[in-house]
């Protein structure tokens, strides 16, 4: 087959990277746009995916709408060359709209139900979308739900292997506890009207954490000089052993609460915004959710001060991935036998639980 995937995050390199890498193996062509957003690229690089550049886009309403006519037309000149038997991406409005100006499939992913701008974009030329089975919104015939989270596409067992010196690379002790806390930048879509936390709650969490563990940050932008000394500067391809080991994760950012979650790593996830998979994660007891700051600190001394904590994380972790699915496996299955398996996954939603 003939695959195109669209990646405008880095999020999305992690989610798609295990199923491109199998697909290639198995002599599938593969051809890759990507945004140049964050560490988008340097991820591909790292990862040596070969990709096409799609530029970085914009952050104003006006230079999204003049950025989505310019990445259609690279994608539509791009795909004519190409010749994909179909598309797929996470909610990518590029990928849907092409993939409807040359009449081949778009089968598109998502878990951010407040997404609502970025969901109008490209559902409405969108063949499937799938989503975890606890997304909240219902979006008809084309709506398959997995029983999962998108994160177990690369920090299942089967794929994770955590590089254990890391602790070196942080140039910390083997026994010495540290948080990771996550800002993120506020400019996407669905980020309008948002905020998160204020420099000077910011500052006054560092200074009571650091009481117990030692404290670096993770960020979306720039911070003041003042904060520079606990900015987190590594290898984009070490996070995930970073939040493995982890004492604690507190942050803004839905993608690394949720990777927490799947990774047992006690997490503190700050945020106005919603989303069913990080409820759902929050009712089984992988995340702590707060719509304000207000319990934070307290909530995080008591994980810190509490030497049995993580160890019952991960325990807790363990027993609800039971029961979920290789998400990687559905993805491999559903492409290559679609539009065979739409039926027969629509005929038989517990068809997921079988496939090898």
């Amino acid at each position: 087959m003939r695959i195109f995937i669209d990646i405008g995050h880095p999020a999305h390199v992690h989610y798609f990277r295990y199923i491109i890498t199998k697909l290639k193996m198995d002599g599938h062509d593969i051809f890759i746009t990507a945004r140049n957003k964050d560490v988008t690229h340097q991820l591909l690089d790292n990862y040596n995916i070969p990709f096409t550049s799609r530029g970085s886009g914009s952050d104003s309403l006006i230079g999204k709408f003049f950025y989505l006519l310019k990445a259609n037309l690279l994608l539509f000149r791009l795909a004519k060359d190409f010749n994909p038997d179909l598309f797929l991406s996470f909610a990518s409005p590029y990928a849907s709209h092409v993939s409807s100006m040359i009449r081949k499939p778009h089968i598109a992913f998502t878990d951010t139900e407040h997404a609502k701008l970025g969901i109008f974009s490209f559902l409405p030329f969108t063949d499937i979308v799938f989503t975890p089975e606890v997304y909240k919104s219902d979006h008809g015939v084309k709506h398959f739900r997995f029983h999962g989270y998108m994160e177990q596409c690369y920090l299942q067992k089967q794929y994770f292997e955590p590089n254990n010196d890391i602790i070196k690379k942080l140039h910390l002790k083997e026994n010495d506890k540290y948080v990771i806390i996550r800002l993120v930048s506020w400019k996407a879509s669905h980020d309008i009207g948002q905020k998160g936390f204020s420099l000077g709650y910011l500052r006054r969490l560092i200074e009571l954490i650091e009481d117990q563990a030692k404290v670096f940050l993770s960020v979306e932008g720039e911070i003041p000089s003042d904060l520079e000394n606990y900015k987190l500067s590594i290898d984009p391809t070490d996070i995930h052993s970073i939040l493995y080991h982890a004492e604690l994760f507190i942050g803004e950012g839905a993608t690394m609460a949720s990777e927490c979650a799947v990774l047992g790593t006690p997490s503190i996830y700050v945020n106005s915004l919603s989303a069913g998979s990080l409820e759902d994660q929050a009712k089984e007891n992988l995340i702590h959710m707060f719509h304000s700051t207000d319990g934070v600190i307290e909530k995080a001394q008591e994980i810190l001060g509490d030497d049995k904590y993580k160890a019952r994380q991960k325990n807790i972790c363990d027993k609800a991935l039971e029961n979920k699915i290789d998400v990687n496996k559905l993805i491999e299955w559903f492409i290559l036998n679609y539009p065979d398996s739409s039926r027969k996954l629509q005929e038989n939603p517990d068809l997921q639980y079988n496939i090898n």
